[in-house]
């Protein structure tokens, strides 16, 4: 009647929520009243003893009980779910497949069929064709419910967050401890099955109760039951990873939006006073969401700790007693008592974990610095030995890895060798002070306890290695979220200290500026990183009131170091803010938004258009005007794409004057009314800077705007000024307003002439477009199987010199283990076989025997796996040794093309996986595959019969494996393709943290990430399922088999107790062993943990394009260079073999000791000059470099005796000393020297701190970002006097502009004094006074050489375009009086 009454409810209710808790609550009622039928009258069935309660009813009974078996069962699990989604105001267009399936497809995965069979039926599958990712699983939502569980600024309590995650997570931790140990009661059942039909072979029905067919069912039933539940548990398990991991990538990357840029030391060399290595910042982020991130994934079974293991011991333990008695205490007793044995190893492996984890971040930060500046150690030729301290450090974290995997081998060995102890101290006990008789199936059942008790042991050591492995990375978390430094604004600590946030506004008069302020780049002052003498405090002070001028222009100048730079970055509030008084403050009003262009530009790895464009609508007359204003037509025109074209990463595309005006332009389109504009004029040459100065700063898009510059070039943006500071020493030197010049007398103000601006009246001609503007290549996605190159990159890596010799070694060590196990289970059947035959059994004889076959598996087991240790250390320090040098050995364009987070993912990623998870699942597939031969053998040897359905299983499980792989292989090679863009967010948002701070983007970076994580969500959650699909159906498979095995041992063949129970212990470790051996199969081809496929993507990395390598012919004479004469004959160049050219035909003669400037419009070829004299770009014709072709020299030879110094400064993290002299062959006299010539001495000069000074034990932090921009360029200039060379290539680019003008004399100074008599300065010039006094100037228009010759003579012609840009300068006398001075 209850039934009937919630059915009638049903049908009425019209809520989705009600209709879907009534029909559960109905299901459950009426699967309670049909256990209820089943145990009064089906159970009795099955026993000997009794009969169904309810059989008086005749065929009625029977129709009720079929009627209630389709509504109580096979109705609820037949019926589809109803959908029910996360958000009902924006529901799923199309729910994903599982959301709606029923109970029996999801218990049985029929889900995924569609997908598996459209898969097999096609070479590849695209994302585009895999299902929807579920809204629950969406990291939106996950966000949303979770994020306040976890995040300590959302209202997570401030504790590790592994207690956080519990509490987050807690439903389905829940779930997952009942599925754990419902399993652990069915496992029961088989060796209870076994001991009932062993014991009826040896003594018939006799005082049996159950019948032996109710056996041989529950044999097939547990298996398929627990397997069941396991898919379930694994199914709900891979999920919440799945969740977990995008939680806490999520969590990651907006914690990381909040923490402070500075200057993070090196985490390798320099250590604080303390003693302790100093981490790097980028590199641990990197780490947390790679390595840190699968560590804690891989922990996700540990809940078997406190579930299935301690239930399934208990029960094991008191099975063991009903069938040995006292004498299975002994055995137990003995796993107890050496327990602790295994937990202190594990201790000793968590450490080496640990250990292993600081030198993994400090190789990771190594490499990431390597990459970060890969083009200067190839333009520096610096290839090999960066290769040496790559590898220097690989050896370090291999020689701990080898520790760890030993300490490994001894817990395993351990864990392996406890149980056998224990099975043999049972039996021994058990037959010689007992002094009973062992049968076959107390030998056999308990056999099956053993094993397992076996390999639940090496699980709880397994487990628990993981466990704390998994502890360390996320007390790692726990550091990042609580105790790296972060803005004031998010600090609680500073909220009493503050009195304005930044962007809220509580000053009446809006005002912009500070009031009695200091600045420092970090808040905790007793242990501030740069708080020391080597790496300098630097304190930004405001005594008095500064405030900017509204709707107007504002200058900020000063030397080199002054605090510029600082001063915007304290009023954007990046630097932490120290109150020195009641009435401290600074403001900085954000209601009309504020845009900030980096002295540093930075750019997205996107199209132009969208790096303008940035978080701003589309205007096309506005964007037209932008692109206008900061000069950028022509450069568009020169593009095959125009403004689609890609940038690349840190816009490698670009010239150093195109980044700085793009950035430019994205801060003039956006809306903001207060713009920061930091040194934008640095890179641009003298005609483009006057265009913007006039089109821009002073155009009509920064009327009403409120414009905060900072530059070197006063006497150009002065003019336009109504308020100029000036910095000293990190203080306001002095503070002056000033009338901005009229709009109408602004080109006589800048000494303009209309007529002739190249900017606007030069176009161009555009013709047809045929580029769609890509510069990165998409990662290529393979089809089919892994390739027979990446396993014999392995092989060979693994196995040495003598790769063959090795493999037959370990293989055959490996089949003598496996042979032992399969010869100790038959034997102890032998053994127990003897009381059946009449006479005494000599206990001792046998037990000496299996002893000593026990400990013969033990030496095997032990030494086998050393043997696998160390070839699969070899082989992962010789594949990242070739990966390493291959990198370094590429092309500029194959560098321009490929990500550098792609390259990283190779050094991280990819080659963990080659050093733990490759091996693990390679020696699981050999094992596997052993065991599987063997075992069929010994069913066939005593059941010959049973060959045809062994055969017929493997071809079974290899057919379902075949389709299964199909897809799998497509859905995990989309899985690792959207890897990549995930952390290539981190990467590019963390170098422009600043910028999108100011911009106020933080929103719209966060839901690009959130966006690319749904796409790695989606195709894992179906990865994770395809494998529940393939494993249950195997599971199916091996219920089958055992169950007819033995149904024909028992009622077939009758043969005796030890036979049978040896035939069903091998039948049930075959199936087993299939399952495994596809598996780990596809484990190896496909599943390496993190990113499947890893030596594919490797070997595909090896094959890349390659420099020329070093010969013997190409080695230069040991006086070479001797001079530094240069001769060019018919130079031409391009970037590509089959690209453009961007040099035409170029001929010239360079004297020895001459100094040549080489001056031309932007995009003019002046850089690629440079590159071809490296040879970095293909080029053909002839260069003759002293007196020898550089096309027949090595390119190490080349680099290493050219020096250029580029546009940007790239700085490697250590000391001062190191990035003047990285290897260390140089004297401090000479590195000092290199420093005064570069202008250090008089930049610091007026310096009243020494601690302030730089020295060279001075620690520079990873890119130089302790330091100013014109601090980096003075350093990458005295880097480039230390070398000596006979030729010395300055790109000027910001080196000039970014320098104040007393500093810059200084260093023109010194390269006219310092520089020796043979050596050859070539300068690309961006400033006319730097070169007027050189031997020869060059002209370069559109790659073409137009005029070529001393200053003077070029200065003669009166349709001279050298001549036309003189005369357009600002400084013309000046400029004509240095040239005649020249002479």
């Amino acid at each position: 009647m209850y039934s009937t009454i919630l059915s009638m409810i049903l049908v009425v209710i019209n809520s989705t929520r009600w209709r879907v808790i009534l029909t559960r609550h109905l299901n459950v009622v009426l699967l309670v009243i049909w256990i209820m039928y089943g145990y009064r009258d089906l159970f009795p069935l099955a026993t000997l003893t009794k009969a169904p309660l309810d059989l008086c009813k005749g065929w009625a009974l029977w129709s009720e009980i079929v009627i209630l078996s389709v509504v109580a069962i096979l109705v609820p699990v037949l019926t589809p779910q109803e959908y029910i989604p996360v958000d009902f105001k924006h529901p799923m267009p199309k729910p994903n497949p599982e959301q709606t399936a029923s109970i029996f497809s999801l218990g049985m995965f029929f889900f995924l069929d569609p997908v598996v069979f459209e898969a097999y039926g096609v070479s590849h599958l695209p994302y585009e064709r895999l299902p929807p990712l579920a809204d629950v699983d969406s990291i939106k939502n996950i966000k949303t419910a979770q994020f306040r569980h976890v995040d300590p600024f959302s209202g997570a309590a401030p504790r590790n967050i592994f207690l956080n995650l519990l509490r987050a997570f807690r439903y389905e931790i829940i779930v997952l401890w009942l599925l754990a140990s419902s399993t652990a009661v069915i496992l029961l059942g088989e060796p209870a099955a076994v001991n009932r039909l062993l014991r009826y072979v040896e003594q018939g029905e006799g005082d049996a109760m159950m019948r032996a067919w109710f056996w041989i069912m529950i044999l097939f039933l547990v298996p398929f039951v627990d397997s069941l539940l396991t898919e379930w548990y694994l199914r709900i398990s891979l999920r919440t990873v799945v969740r977990l991991e995008a939680l806490l990538t999520q969590l990651v990357f907006e914690h990381a939006l909040r923490i402070r840029v500075k200057g993070e030391p090196p985490s390798s060399s320099i250590e604080t006073d303390k003693g302790h290595r100093k981490s790097n910042l980028v590199g641990k982020i990197t780490n947390l969401v790679t390595t840190d991130l699968s560590v804690i994934s891989d922990a996700r079974n540990c809940i078997a700790l406190v579930s299935e293991i301690p239930i399934l011991f208990a029960l094991y333990a008191v099975f063991l007693y009903n069938i040995l008695g006292l004498s299975a205490f002994v055995g137990i007793g003995l796993t107890i008592a050496l327990a602790p044995v295994p937990v202190f190893i594990s201790g000793i492996i968590q450490r080496y974990q640990a250990l292993r984890m600081k030198q993994t971040d400090s190789r990771v930060h190594l490499i990431t610095d390597v990459m970060n500046i890969l083009r200067m150690v190839k333009l520096f030729g610096w290839q090999k030995r960066m290769l040496w301290k790559i590898s220097e450090a690989r050896g370090e974290e291999l020689s701990l890895l080898r520790k760890r995997q030993y300490a490994t081998l001894t817990g395993t060995v351990l864990n392996f060798s406890i149980p056998i102890v224990a099975m043999a101290a049972s039996y021994a006990t058990y037959t010689l002070i007992a002094k009973q008789g062992l049968s076959s199936s107390i030998v056999f059942s308990s056999l099956i306890i053993f094993e397992n008790l076996q390999r639940y042991t090496n699980a709880i050591f397994m487990y628990w290695t993981r466990a704390l492995a998994a502890k360390v990375s996320l007390d790692r978390f726990t550091d990042f979220l609580q105790n790296t430094e972060v803005l004031d604004c998010f600090d609680e600590s500073l909220s009493s200290t503050r009195i304005l946030d930044v962007g809220i506004v509580r000053h009446p008069s809006d005002e912009i500026g500070f009031c009695h302020a200091s600045f420092s780049w970090s808040k905790d002052k007793d242990n501030d990183r740069s708080n020391t003498p080597l790496s300098r405090r630097f304190i930004l002070k405001i005594d008095d009131k500064l405030f900017f001028k509204k709707n107007c222009l504002n200058l900020i100048t000063g030397p080199t170091g002054s605090g510029k730079t600082s001063l915007l970055l304290a009023l954007l509030g990046e630097m932490s803010f120290i109150r020195s008084g009641p009435d401290s403050c600074f403001y900085l009003p954000r209601d009309g938004g504020v845009a900030y262009a980096a002295q540093e530009s930075w750019v997205q790895n996107e199209t132009i258009k969208s790096n303008i464009l940035f978080a701003s609508e589309y205007n096309e007359a506005r964007y037209k005007e932008v692109i206008h204003v900061c000069g950028l037509e022509r450069d568009l025109e020169l593009l095959e794409a125009g403004d689609d074209t890609e940038v690349g990463e840190k816009g490698l595309t670009l010239s150093g004057g195109q980044k700085a005006r793009l950035t430019l332009a994205r801060a003039v389109y956006s809306s903001a009314s207060i713009l920061l504009l930091d040194d934008v004029l640095a890179a641009l040459d003298v005609h483009t800077s006057k265009w913007v100065v006039e089109k821009c700063l002073g155009g009509n898009l920064l009327n009403d705007r409120t414009v905060i510059i900072v530059t070197h070039n006063v006497r150009l943006v002065e003019p336009l000024a109504s308020v100029v500071i000036s910095m000293k020493d990190g203080q306001v030197h002095d503070f002056c307003s000033s009338s901005p010049v009229p709009t109408k007398n602004l080109h006589q103000a800048l000494r303009i002439n209309p007529d002739k601006d190249d900017l606007a009246n030069n176009p161009t001609p555009k013709g047809e477009r045929k580029s769609d503007g890509k510069l990165v290549v998409p990662e290529e996605i393979k089809e089919g199987h892994i390739s027979g190159n990446s396993i014999k990159l392995y092989t060979s890596a693994a196995g040495g010199q003598h790769a063959i010799l090795y493999f037959t070694v370990l293989l055959a060590m490996m089949f003598v283990t496996q042979l032992t196990g399969v010869v100790q289970t038959w034997f102890l059947g032998y053994w127990s076989s003897q009381y059946e035959l009449p006479g005494k059994v000599h206990v001792v004889f046998y037990l000496s025997i299996y002893v000593t076959l026990l400990f013969v598996i033990i030496l095997l087991t032990g030494g086998t796996t050393a043997m696998y240790i160390a070839g699969a250390i070899r082989g992962s320090r010789r594949i990242h040794e070739n990966l390493a040098e291959i990198i370094l050995g590429t092309t500029m364009r194959w560098l321009d093309q490929t990500p550098t987070s792609r390259i990283i993912t190779r050094f991280t990623e990819d080659i963990n996986a080659i050093d733990t998870s490759i091996p693990e699942w390679t020696r699981f597939f050999l094992d596997q595959s052993l065991k599987l031969v063997l075992k069929l053998t010994a069913i066939v040897i005593f059941t010959p019969l049973f060959f045809v359905p062994g055969v017929l299983a493997v071809a079974l499980g290899y057919i379902c494996a075949q389709i299964y792989l199909k897809s799998q292989m497509s859905v995990r090679r989309e899985m690792l393709v959207a890897k990549a863009p995930v952390l290539g967010h981190f990467g590019a948002t963390i170098s422009g943290l600043t910028s999108i701070r100011a911009f106020g983007a933080q929103d719209m970076v966060t839901e690009r990430l959130a966006s690319r994580i749904d796409k790695y969500s989606s195709s894992a959650r179906i990865f994770y399922n395809l494998q529940r699909w393939m494993a249950l159906r195997m599971h199916i498979i091996s219920a089958l088999f055992n169950g007819f095995l033995a149904w024909y041992l028992v009622f077939v063949q009758k043969g005796n107790a030890s036979n049978t129970g040896f035939s069903m212990n091998m039948g049930a470790t075959f199936t087993g062993a299939i399952f495994g051996w596809i598996i780990n199969m596809n484990m190896l081809e496909a599943h390496s943990k993190l990113f499947l496929l890893t030596l594919e993507r490797v070997a595909s990395f090896l094959q890349i394009e390659q420099e020329p390598k070093s010969t013997t012919q190409g080695q230069p004479p040991a006086y070479w260079p001797a001079t530094g004469e240069l001769h060019v004959k018919n130079l031409c160049a391009s970037y590509s073999p089959d690209g453009p050219e961007i040099l035409h035909d170029l001929s010239f003669y360079i004297k020895s000791g001459e100094r040549i400037g080489v001056v031309g419009r932007t995009g003019s070829g002046k850089s690629s000059l440079a590159f071809s004299m490296l040879r970095c770009i293909y080029t053909t014709g002839e260069v003759i470099y002293g007196g020898i072709p550089i096309s027949s020299l090595n390119l190490e030879s080349l680099r290493s005796n050219i020096t250029i110094i580029p546009q940007v400064p790239e700085l490697i993290s250590g000391t001062l000393r190191q990035n003047l002299d990285p290897f260390e062959e140089f004297d401090d006299l000479l590195l000092n020297d290199a420093l005064r010539a570069a202008g250090l001495d008089t930049l610091q000069e007026d310096m009243a701190v020494d601690e302030d000074k730089l020295v060279l034990d001075t620690v520079v932090f990873s890119n130089g970002s302790n330091l100013s921009v014109g601090q980096r360029q003075m350093v990458a200039l005295a880097r480039a006097l230390v070398r000596r060379s006979k030729l010395l290539i300055l790109d000027e680019g910001k080196i000039s502009y970014s320098l104040y003008y007393k500093t810059d004399n200084i260093i023109q100074r010194s390269l006219r004094q310092e520089l020796k008599d043979d050596v050859t300065l070539i300068t690309i010039a961006h400033r006319l006074h730097t070169i007027m006094d050189y031997d020869k100037i060059m002209v370069l228009d559109a790659g073409n050489m137009v005029e070529f010759g001393a200053p003077s003579e070029l200065l003669i012609q009166n349709d001279g375009v050298f001549r036309a840009m003189v005369n357009e300068s600002d400084d013309k006398e000046a400029l004509y009086a240095l040239a005649r001075d020249g002479v």
